[in-house]
């Protein structure tokens, strides 16, 4: 009811005291309420599409279809300590999105959460007013009675920043003398980042345009760490993990101080979408061995099954739906 309310008044009277309109807002979160801070809830709720309604999630996300025996991992719903995530909308955003574009850049995870809004919004659009189209690396959505254009980026290798020790040459290959600089995670992740910043505020209007940066995806590799056994994964794994101080050991806590600390000088606001935690309590919610693979098992595979679990990528629909869910909660009630 408040965010209706909100809706209803004055923009000015909306925006309140902000000193400035944010492009695409509607209302306000409420005061000192952290969306990314709660915990996951059995629903009785369906989930927001089901996977035989979106013809274009990817054979590697349709946990369905490959045989994932339960459906247990679609059935839970993010909710926030002390206020509530505001219910998705796609009639909203498409229509706020009217002749805008929405981009995104990433790897295959990045491309997950695009396939999943691309979903989320789908069913609303008439058969012959929605089309999708791949060009090389850039997949392109288009609702055209909007018309609104979703597109999706796979970054290049050279823009990819592993979480890992990293190796920094000086000098092009063909140097005769090259000098080689052994640096941090946290310093090469820190570069990485000054150079996402400077890049945005040399082109972005903020007036225009609104800039969101989604942390790291976590992974459930071993499971010896939320209690299971030494030499398992996140195969057979049908729930949350319920402990809230949880954190694996491939999100690295430092990584996410350094983006607070360069999003922080940038000229031009960046939403950070802080996913990291929220979606390492989802050790349930990944493809595991439910994809389609895309090179045959070997008789050693298939005696076990965890060897080939992909315990990165999610299932759709599913998790990476909490995020769109964030992301629209941010865009239209910052």
């Amino acid at each position: 009811m408040k965010a209706l309310k909100e809706m209803q008044q004055p923009r000015s009277m909306r925006l309140g005291i902000w000193q400035k309109a944010v492009p695409f807002a509607v209302g306000r979160s409420e005061e000192g309420c952290d969306v990314f801070d709660g915990k996951w809830v059995r629903a009785a709720a369906k989930p927001l599409y089901e996977e035989w309604e979106c013809p274009y999630i990817q054979p590697q996300l349709t946990c369905q279809q490959h045989g994932r025996p339960e459906k247990d991992y679609q059935f839970w719903r993010w909710r926030p300590h002390g206020c509530d995530l505001p219910e998705f909308n796609g009639s909203m955003m498409l229509e706020a999105l009217r002749g805008k574009r929405m981009m995104f850049v990433g790897d295959s995870l990045n491309r997950g959460q695009y396939v999943s809004l691309v979903c989320l919004l789908q069913k609303l659009i008439p058969q012959h007013a929605k089309s999708m189209q791949t060009f090389d690396s850039l997949t392109v959505f288009t609702a055209k009675a909007s018309p609104l254009s979703l597109r999706a980026i796979k970054a290049d290798a050279k823009q990819t920043v592993r979480f890992n020790t990293t190796i920094h040459r000086l000098g092009s290959f063909n140097d005769k003398v090259k000098e080689i600089v052994h640096l941090s995670t946290e310093d090469a992740y820190r570069m990485a980042m000054k150079s996402l910043v400077r890049w945005v505020n040399l082109n972005i209007d903020p007036h225009k345009t609104r800039v969101f940066f989604t942390s790291m995806s976590p992974s459930h590799t071993k499971s010896i760490e939320w209690g299971g056994k030494s030499d398992g994964n996140c195969y057979n794994e049908t729930s949350p993990i319920e402990d809230p101080t949880y954190w694996g050991s491939d999100s690295q806590k430092s990584i996410m101080k350094v983006i607070e600390q360069v999003f922080r000088k940038s000229k031009v606001a960046i939403t950070f979408l802080n996913i990291t935690q929220l979606s390492s309590y989802r050790k349930d919610a990944h493809t595991s061995i439910y994809k389609k693979q895309w090179n045959p098992l070997t008789p050693q595979q298939l005696a076990n099954p965890a060897s080939y679990a992909d315990c990165v990528h999610w299932c759709l629909p599913g998790l990476q739906d909490t995020w769109n869910e964030l992301l629209f909660a941010k865009l239209f009630y910052p």
